[in-house]
């Protein structure tokens, strides 16, 4: 069956950096857009970003120029390179996957999904 794998969460302080990890088993990964999502207690899950079956990349406009999304088709995996980090990115961090096709900023557009990551930010 597929899994989503997300790893390298945690703590860290506010301008720090984290790089989060999303292996993918029992798919053709090549063939998925991996996306990216958070969600901070209280609230609603968050577009991050994305990375297109064909490697178009998008970023949200909170994280843009921050957040680097890339994808590494060898090892079916995909990348979240999160600088700068601030308190407000304190959430819990999904990655998810989508069959071919091309941006797609909702939660229902995916297929997939991983059981999440926490990442603090400490102010």
């Amino acid at each position: 069956q597929v899994q989503l794998v997300e790893s390298g969460g945690g703590l860290v302080q506010a301008g720090g950096s984290l790089r989060l990890s999303c292996a993918a088993s029992g798919l053709t990964f090549s063939r998925y857009g991996m996306g990216w999502f958070r969600q901070a207690p209280g609230k609603e899950r968050e577009f991050v970003g994305m990375v297109t079956w064909d490697g178009d990349i998008y970023h949200s406009d909170p994280v843009k120029g921050r957040f680097t999304i890339s994808r590494d088709n060898a090892k079916n995996t995909v990348f979240l390179q999160m600088n700068r980090l601030k308190p407000e990115d304190t959430a819990v961090y999904y990655c998810a996957a989508k069959l071919w096709g091309n941006r797609a900023t909702m939660s229902i557009q995916y297929s997939y999904w991983g059981q999440g990551t926490q990442v603090t930010v400490s102010s």
